[in-house]
């Protein structure tokens, strides 16, 4: 059966009529319209809702990467009994077409063979108006990452302004947001029973649009949307308010005014998933590959990996900053079984392209395997608090015996030649870990990298940091000191390393800091192959920060680097780089350090020509240091003669 797989389409969800006739279906229950390929795997979350419903007894046909501007596009199944689902897909459509730079960028790893320009900016607003141009009265129901960060006002990069919630931009009635699991089945049984979709309004996970909030339970009035497009100090007080209630158990209902008669509400989040639910979930029966037609295309790049991946959780209590996981998985940590990823893992090894190595087994952060508290199974976060920042809290249960016993039985599998961790690893629940022989350590280092661990401390700047909600520097260093004591005792041949992710121009980074950072990537001997710019994506803290200048947590002021100076700060990081030098060059002289500019190991870059590091350097010893280097070619040395 799995290799038939490869070129049989039966086992798939219909993406044509003539595939839904051949299931016998004269209709479909639901459209189910994606900006990406349709792939067939629990990795991609069109692929899990649509497997959901289906175990409910709904139709779903796909229509993936429809031509937006054809309208018969969208017309393949006719009207669909129950309505439209819409999802831009695994990425939000802007940050799949546009770098940080707002430059195109040329590959779709969501796309047969990865081509460019099959889905249109704004995915989600172009696809719910084609739909709804042509079905007037047909129920559309967005989500996925793009719906959800969306679900309210919003700051959006790309234009440089405060947009309206995507239900209102989208002609849709109902955003599923989250993980939309429990959301979108009760939504298609209300659906189901008759219920007019302006009346489905009680639903946790959704957002509606009404012109009255006389029904709305115990809401909180956030500022209005004229308000927080002229205030930006309203528009933080908004954020706060969004984030406070993020929580299933403790979250209110959210109401944001446009205009007279013309109201946006936000209903508490869904509950999280049992790990009952989350076996559920993922024992549905994926196909685990993209539909056989795009294999002559070339396949779909982002599966190449996940195909022998195995997702063990949801959900992150890291709090960080710039992520929007609490937006959208939420702060409570959900997890699979052992059983149920042993057994998928099992299944994995029986596919005739399995060559022994599964990549992954995690999820937002790999080594957690427990909600932080047990309080947060009935009374959920603490709206107030966070699990790891500044310091761990001291009810964080942290706790790697759950995972190392997994990973310990997935290496024993036939077949399963080495097990890697390539999800994010939280450092500082690493070395919070009260494990005095340091067994996770010791094992992942003996068994689940190569050469090489990443993580991500993001920077080194107390200010950044605390910005960013990470942990101080120190801790990052407790830990590089406990992986090299791990990876000696570890038996491996050569040594291991750790390779840190690093972001630049983060709110609260201006030229000092970056500088800093710099300084110690030069003393790290370590040259960063990539560098995350920070990206203003929508419904994150340091976006918010970004664009108010105001830390929302404290309403602080914050300084914000933009234009050039973002330039230059990147340069910062990569200043080894020859393209970087001018701009390296121009961000020590701004800030007067002109002191890295020189020949001495601890400069940064050297100087252009020598009239223009005597005129920035006037030690003497610095100078004869530059002579003496002069000297070591003849025809050098014999200009010096000439002066």
């Amino acid at each position: 059966m799995l290799e038939s797989n490869f070129t049989d389409s039966s086992a798939f969800l219909p993406i044509s009529k003539k595939e839904m006739e051949e299931r016998g279906w004269d209709y479909v229950d639901f459209v189910y319209i994606i900006g990406d390929a349709y792939v067939d795997h629990a990795s991609f979350g069109p692929a899990i809702i649509s497997r959901v419903l289906e175990s409910y007894g709904y139709r779903i046909g796909i229509i993936s990467q429809p031509d937006w501007k054809r309208e018969d596009s969208i017309t393949i199944f006719g009207e669909p009994r129950l309505g439209f689902l819409i999802s831009a897909g695994n990425m939000d459509s802007m940050v799949n077409h546009y770098t940080v730079a707002k430059k195109h960028r040329k590959k779709d790893a969501y796309t047969p063979n990865g081509v460019m320009g099959k889905r249109p900016d704004r995915a989600v607003i172009v696809y719910g108006n084609l739909v709804r141009k042509t079905y007037k009265k047909t129920p559309i129901i967005i989500g996925g990452i793009e719906a959800s960060l969306r679900r309210l006002a919003h700051y959006d990069y790309w234009s440089d302004s405060v947009k309206r919630s995507i239900l209102l931009d989208s002609a849709a009635d109902l955003i599923s947001y989250g993980m939309g699991e429990h959301s979108i089945v009760e939504i298609a049984q209300a659906l189901d029973s008759g219920i007019p979709v302006e009346q489905i309004t009680f639903i946790k996970g959704t957002v509606y649009k009404t012109k009255s909030v006389d029904n709305s339970y115990d809401p909180i009035l956030l500022p209005d949307f004229q308000t927080i497009c002229k205030d930006k100090r309203k528009f933080a007080e908004s954020f706060r308010i969004q984030y406070q209630n993020t929580d299933p158990y403790t979250g209110h209902c959210l109401v944001e005014k446009y205009k007279e008669k013309e109201y946006i509400v936000q209903n508490p989040p869904s509950l999280p998933l049992t790990t009952q639910e989350m076996d559920d979930i993922y024992s549905l029966p994926y196909q685990n590959q993209c539909h056989p037609s795009y294999l002559p295309l070339g396949g779909i790049p982002a599966l190449n990996e996940l195909r022998f991946s195995l997702v063990s959780n949801r959900g992150c209590f890291g709090g960080c900053s710039f992520c929007a996981l609490t937006f959208h998985q939420g702060r409570i940590l959900q997890v699979r079984s052992q059983e149920s990823i042993l057994k998928e893992a099992e299944e994995m090894t029986k596919q005739p392209d399995f060559k022994g190595y599964i990549f992954d087994v995690g999820g937002p952060t790999a080594n957690f395997r427990y909600p932080s508290c047990e309080k947060q199974k009935t009374k959920g976060v603490c709206s107030d608090k966070q699990c790891l920042f500044p310091t761990l809290c001291p009810n964080l249960k942290v706790d790697h015996r759950d995972y190392l016993e997994l990973l310990r039985k997935l290496r024993k599998l036939s077949k399963v030649k080495k097990v890697f961790i390539r999800s994010g690893l939280r450092f500082d629940y690493i070395v919070g870990d009260k494990d005095t022989k340091n067994t996770f350590l010791k094992e992942l280092c003996k068994y689940h990298i190569s050469g090489q661990l990443r993580v991500a401390p993001e920077h080194i700047s107390a200010e950044v940091l605390k910005r960013m909600g990470k942990p101080e520097h120190s801790i990052y260093q407790k830990f590089l000191k406990k992986f090299e004591e791990a990876d000696k005792s570890s038996g491996q041949k050569k040594k291991q390393y750790v390779v840190p992710y690093l972001m630049s121009s983060h709110p609260g980074s201006g030229l000092k800091e970056a500088v800093e950072l710099a300084e110690y990537i030069r003393d790290l001997g370590y040259m960063p192959e990539q560098v995350q710019d920070f990206y203003p994506t929508p419904s994150t803290i340091s976006t918010c920060m970004y664009y108010t200048g105001l830390d929302p947590r404290t309403m602080e002021k914050v300084f914000v680097p933009s234009g050039h100076e973002k330039a230059m700060q990147r340069a910062l990081i990569q200043y080894r780089l020859p393209e970087n030098y001018e701009l390296v060059s121009e961000a020590l002289q701004v800030l007067k350090r002109t002191d890295l500019i020189g020949f001495d190991k601890k400069c940064l870059i050297p100087p252009r020509k020598k009239e223009e590091y005597v005129s920035l350097k006037e030690n003497k010893n610095q100078k004869k240091s530059f002579l003496s280097s002069r000297k070591k070619k003849k025809t050098i040395r014999n200009t010096h003669k000439k002066k």
